[in-house]
Order: structure tokens, then C-alpha cells, then sequence
């Protein structure tokens, strides 16, 4: 079936010649027409992937535990920005909130919401979910737009979806990938001119055979770089949760999700969910370059357990049915857990922080 994004790729391609893996996913998600964010709710059972927030309110409960404990950690200062990028159907923030205004009352009275979000689809659903939290709620369409303030702020699976560029290992060295077109005039994988500087690749790890890929990310690195800045400039931390690897390394991982599966990343442009593994060492070098604190970085699973969401989940789960009970601690495996399926490894948490401050539950582990 030929989406009618794949229609308009292989028209630039015949006009303009092959495009780079970053063009073609910033296109597969963001095109003004046709991208997936743009025409699509992808979150839930009815969509093409469940994230975290969606699988138990545990999720964001734990993240506004994490906040409290950082807001008091920096002097519990008084107008917070407390920001989101890419809230989703904002049920994160819809979490938080709540747990917020319950344990810490001087800081949700003070503090202002922020999110930022660009799909007008998205914005109507979070302003459904937090509806409740009237006027304190405020949607940009950029960070940059975010007042300047001291700042609290959460990304979950935000930088999967920010493209990258990859470059395949050549006898003449990493040359770059591209999308062009194949004999029968399909979208196909094929090999570019712009040739990777070699001060980019992993040190310390022998060299790979031909094929091998090596995946960059210079959107993400000025995201990261945008963020930090701001904490520099103004105080606060930032909490950045994915899926990815916490040592630069090679190797493909851009991949599709279509209802759920694992889609051929070139199949269904705009119908499929695209993102790739992020590189949570080049984020924390990017912050550390940029003169803030790395608090760690941790797995998925370790970060809840250490905020406390065992515990939580047995007082949810008190005087409740038998079902209801299953159903709280299946949450939790799948939000905690190693293994196939659950998100507790494959997951990673960073921190970061200016001043430099130790924040639970990453000064546990030091």
C-alpha cells in the first residue's frame, strides 16, 4: 500500500535525488500533511504504542515525587516552571499534578505549568486531562517560548523522536545512509557522498566490519544543549526518560511501529510511528560540556524502585479486589521489570542539575 507521504518522498527523491535518514524521518513524523504526529493520535490501545503513563498512574506519580524531592533539594524556591516536552495525552503531567498539590502545597500553589507540544490533535486531549488545573496550564509550540524562570522539567520518550543520521562502515570509511529509490521504484536504503569525521567514533572499541552502522545525532545534541542552557541560565533540573543505551556504540536501530508491530522503517511513511535508541552517554556529554551536573543515569527499573513504587503500589492495591490487585502489580513488572516486554532496562533515566545538587534516587547508588 502506497501512502500518500511515499508518494510525496518519491517525488523529492526524482527531483532533488536521494535524502538523508534525518529528512526522511523528520518528514515521516512532522510533514504538514501527511506526518504522523500531525494526523494522528498515536497513544494507547487504539493507537500504535502504549507509553509509560498510559500502562499505570504509578508512572507519574513517582515522577512528582522525584520533583517534590528536587524542588527541596534547591531551597523549594517560589514561582517554578514546571515543564513538559511532549506531553502526550497528558496523562504524566495529569499524575504528577496530583501528587504535587497532595504532598506539596507550596509548591503547586506557586508553580506554572508548561507544556510544549506542537500536534493541535494532542493539545485538545491534555486539555481534557487537565482541566481540573484550570489557568495554571500554559502550551507553547517551542521551549524557547517557555518563560524564563527556574525550571522543572521532564521529557518522557521525547528524544526517540528527534531524527538522526546514519553512516554505514565502507572500505573508504562511514559514508551516509539515504533514502532513494530502488529498480522497481520503491523507497530502498542507499549510500550518500558526506563522509563521517572519524573524531566522532566510539574510542576504545575496534573498529567494525563493512555494513556496520554508526548512528549521529546533532538535533537531539541542540535540544540537549537548549535545555541545559536554560538551566544554566536560570536554575533547576531536567529529567530525560527513553529507551536507548547508556555507551556510545554502533549499530542500526531505526525502527517503526504501526498497531503495535514492528513495521519495515520505509513501508508506511506517516502511518507508522518512527524513532531510533538514543545515545544517553553523547545527552550526558553534551550536559557535562555545557556546564551542568549529571546527577547519573539509570536504568528504568532502578529509578521507580528507588522512589518508592513498590510501596506505592501496595497501598493502591489495599482493600482492593483480587483482579484490581493482579492488575496494579502487572503494572509494575511491566514498568520495572527486566526482560521481554517490560520497560525497567531497555529504559534509561537521566538527571541533570544546575546548581550542582544530589538528587534521590541517583545519590543512593554513589
Amino acid at each position: 500500500m502506497e501512502t500518500p507521504l511515499a508518494e510525496k518522498i518519491k517525488s523529492l527523491i526524482v527531483a532533488n535525488g536521494p535524502i538523508s535518514i534525518s529528512d526522511f524521518f523528520a518528514l515521516c513524523l512532522a510533514d504538514p500533511q501527511h506526518g504522523y504526529y500531525k494526523t494522528r493520535h498515536p497513544f494507547g490501545r487504539a493507537g500504535d504504542f502504549v507509553t509509560a503513563p498510559e500502562i499505570s498512574q504509578l508512572f507519574g506519580e513517582m515522577l512528582g515525587v522525584f520533583m517534590i524531592d528536587t524542588w527541596q533539594r534547591h531551597g523549594e524556591p517560589r514561582d517554578v516552571r514546571l515543564v513538559e516536552i511532549g506531553p502526550g495525552r497528558g496523562t504524566m503531567m495529569a499524575d504528577m499534578l496530583r501528587v504535587i498539590a497532595r504532598a506539596a502545597p507550596g509548591l503547586y500553589e506557586t508553580a506554572n505549568v508548561h507544556l510544549v507540544e506542537t500536534s493541535g490533535l494532542l493539545k485538545l486531549t491534555q486539555r481534557e486531562s487537565l482541566a481540573s488545573h484550570g489557568d495554571k496550564i500554559t502550551w507553547h509550540d517551542s521551549f524557547d517560548e517557555v518563560p524564563e524562570g527556574f525550571t522543572l522539567l521532564a521529557a518522557n520518550e521525547l528524544f526517540d523522536a528527534i531524527p538522526i543520521r546514519q553512516f554505514v562502515k565502507t572500505p573508504a570509511g562511514f559514508v551516509e545512509r539515504m533514502v532513494g529509490l530502488g529498480q522497481a521504484g520503491e523507497l530502498s536504503f542507499t549510500l550518500g557522498t558526506a563522509i563521517l569525521d572519524a573524531s566522532m567514533l566510539p574510542e576504545g572499541i575496534s573498529p567494525p566490519a563493512d555494513g556496520a552502522i554508526f548512528e549521529v545525532a546533532p538535533a537531539r545534541q541542540s535540544v540537549m544543549l537548549t535545555i541545559c542552557e536554560r538551566l544554566r541560565a536560570c536554575h533547576g533540573t531536567a529529567l530525560i526518560i527513553d529507551y536507548g543505551h547508556m555507551v556510545t556504540n554502533y549499530g542500526d536501530t531505526l525502527q517503526a511501529v504501526r498497531a503495535h508491530q514492528f513495521d519495515p522503517p520505509l513501508a508506511h511513511p506517516g502511518l507508522a510511528d518512527l524513532t531510533s535508541h538514543v545515545d544517553f552517554e553523547n545527552l550526558a556529554r553534551t550536559a557535562v560540556a555545557a556546564g551542568i551536573h549529571l546527577n547519573g543515569c539509570m536504568h528504568q527499573g532502578d529509578f521507580l524502585v528507588g522512589l518508592g513504587i513498590e510501596e506505592r503500589a501496595s497501598a493502591l492495591g489495599r482493600g482492593k479486589d483480587e483482579a484490581t490487585q493482579q492488575g496494579i502489580i502487572d503494572a509494575v513488572t511491566r514498568l520495572a521489570a527486566a526482560g521481554t516486554g517490560n520497560m525497567g532496562e531497555l529504559f534509561k533515566v537521566m538527571a541533570v542539575s544546575s546548581p550542582a545538587l544530589q538528587l534521590a534516587p541517583f545519590r543512593v547508588r554513589h
